[in-house]
This record gives structure tokens, C-alpha cells and sequence, in this order.
């Protein structure tokens, strides 16, 4: 079984380097920036779009907008979330959750007990479960609550759950290497709240992305909807398959991993690496991690992988090894 790391398309590759070629001959505003603002703007249904140099600095601009309270999940969100907050001096009230998924009671009652400005959340919960946007928006709505969602996983859904502009006030993500847009560098902030965009106009400015990242982001966010659903289609059956032999972690959840609790996960995690060829980088990670859950566990990272190797032979494989490493 070879397995090969996700990488940007053979077209968005191209698009890069003419963009990169064409870089002596600018004046004004760069075509790529539009064409990537519109590419993201009609995945997200958002009016305003800012591509910027990475996904951090997307929560870095949006960040620098609120003043005191600022909410996350316990776990199963994205570090640079506390970072951002830290770096701007904001509290940060963290919400409960069951491994990373929200419950839409405890945070409701959260919410009102501690009135935060904004919760920031990721799309999926340790990438492996799906969050109930719309009814997280309803909740953040009715509290005077600003929802932002990091989509860098959950752009491009063809069911309009995740990534939609209409569930979040604003939707950050990275299209650095190995998100579903997969550029390699970059990230982008998207709203209809024009105050986010006039109070983090100076940060928008100096963080923006080049023009050669904006030609991949508008070739690549093509290809999203394509690669979500295959990827989520490929850990809905690898769910399955090990569901049978051993505990999944939220195993009917749509994601784009899957997480197997083990007390000895360090053990389990190096046996499955070691049997694993994959070309170009890693998708075996191990917890507790903020970024996935806090318990002991191993990630198997189907994100992390080209989407032509999410093949029915190399899944019941990719089963087998897990299998046989848990076994042993």
C-alpha cells in the first residue's frame, strides 16, 4: 500500500508559476487577489473576503476586534486560538464539550454565565466530528454572541452545514498544506460584519498573501468540494471498518479523521507508523492534544492524504493494519 501526502494540483501548481512569472508586470490591484476574494466568497456566501498570508493571521485580524471575553471549546479546537487571544490580552472562557463536540445546552448556559463577545470554533471537532453550526449560530445570535468558524477542514461542504456563511458571522481558515483548499501557505477571513473589517483594516493590509498564494487559492478552492466529500466519504468507512474490532471516537460523526482511544497510544502509534509508507510526510498523531482531544489516543489523518490514494483496497488495508497493530 502507497500512500501519497496531499498536495496542490498539477493545474494549481501551473497557476502558481505563471502568476510568479508575471510578477515585474504589476500595476494596481493583482487579478489573482480578486479572483482568489470571489473563489472563496462563493464557497463561504459571504460578501467581503481577505486573502491573507496564513490562517493564523486570519484569527489574528478578527482577534484584534473584540475588547475582553472571548470563548473556545475545552478541546478539539485550534491552539492559535488561546495564542491570539493571549497575544491581545483577552480572557478566555473556555466551554465544555464531549471530546471536542459542543453541547448545544451547556453552551447556551455558558454563554449566559460569562457573555462572551465572540466563540471561536473549528468546523470539526478534533477534525474527526462535525459541529451543529446552524444551531451554535441560532444560540450565538440570540446572546448577541459573534460565531467564528476556522473552515480551514470544513470548506467546500456540498451539504452547506459546515463553511457557510450563513451559520457563522465570520469564517476564517488556512490554505496551507494539508487543508482542503491546499495551497501550501496562506489562509483567508470571511464576513458580512463590516465592522471586522474596518477595525482590522491595518492588520488585513499587512498580512495580505501574495499574489502567487492567490492564484493557487483560486485554482485550488475548485477542487474543495470534491476533496471534502471524498474525504469524508474515506473516514466514514474507516470509521466503520474499525468500529467493528475497536472504540472510534464520535464513530458516526462525518470528519476527516479517525480517532482511536489507547492507553498505550504511543505503542499503538508507533506500530501503525511503522507499517505505513506514506510519500512526503506523516498521518499517524498522537494525544492528548488541544488541536484533536485530550486523552490518550492515536489520529489516523486522512485528511493529510492525496485523495486518489482514498481508495476502497487501501482503506480495508489501512483497516487491517490498525487491526493487526491492536492487536499486538
Amino acid at each position: 500500500m502507497e500512500l501519497f501526502y496531499r498536495r496542490p494540483s498539477s493545474e494549481t501548481r501551473k497557476d502558481m508559476c505563471t502568476a510568479a512569472k508575471n510578477l515585474k508586470h504589476r500595476s494596481g490591484k493583482d487579478d489573482e487577489i480578486s479572483l482568489a476574494e470571489g473563489a472563496i466568497g462563493k464557497l463561504t456566501q459571504h460578501d467581503t473576503v481577505h486573502i491573507l498570508n496564513c490562517g493564523n493571521s486570519a484569527i489574528m485580524a478578527v482577534m484584534s476586534c473584540f475588547k475582553n471575553r472571548v470563548m473556545i471549546p475545552d478541546q478539539g479546537g485550534w491552539y492559535g486560538f488561546r495564542k491570539m487571544a493571549e497575544f491581545f490580552g483577552r480572557e478566555v472562557v473556555k466551554v465544555p464539550t464531549n471530546l471536542g463536540l459542543i453541547n448545544l445546552e451547556k453552551l447556551d448556559e455558558a454563554i449566559k454565565q460569562t457573555n462572551p463577545e465572540a466563540l471561536f470554533l473549528t468546523s470539526f471537532a478534533g477534525y474527526t466530528a462535525e459541529q451543529p453550526l446552524k444551531e451554535i449560530y441560532e444560540i450565538c445570535e440570540e446572546n448577541s454572541t459573534m460565531l467564528i468558524e476556522d473552515a480551514s477542514g470544513g470548506i467546500g461542504d456540498p451539504k452547506g452545514k459546515l463553511g457557510n456563511g450563513n451559520h457563522a458571522h465570520v469564517i476564517v481558515g488556512s490554505t496551507g498544506s494539508p487543508k482542503t483548499v491546499n495551497v501550501g501557505n496562506g489562509g483567508f477571513l470571511s464576513t458580512n460584519q463590516s465592522e471586522i473589517s474596518d477595525t482590522a483594516n491595518y492588520l488585513i493590509k499587512i498580512l495580505k498573501a501574495d499574489p502567487v498564494t492567490c492564484a493557487g487559492i483560486a485554482s485550488e478552492a475548485k477542487n474543495a468540494g470534491k476533496i471534502f466529500k471524498k474525504t469524508t466519504a474515506a473516514t466514514k468507512k474507516l470509521k466503520e471498518n474499525v468500529s467493528n474490532f475497536r472504540e472510534v471516537v464520535h464513530p458516526s460523526s462525518r470528519g476527516l479523521n479517525i480517532i482511536l482511544p489507547d492507553k498505550n497510544q504511543k505503542v499503538l502509534g508507533s506500530k501503525i507508523r511503522q507499517k505505513l509508507n506514506v510519500h512526503g510526510g506523516s498521518i499517524v498523531g498522537l494525544c492528548p492534544n488541544y488541536n484533536r482531544i485530550k486523552t490518550r489516543a492515536v489520529c489516523i489523518e486522512l485528511k493529510n492524504l492525496d485523495v486518489k490514494c482514498l481508495n476502497p483496497t487501501n482503506l480495508n488495508e489501512l483497516s487491517n493494519t490498525i487491526r493487526l497493530a491492536d492487536e499486538y
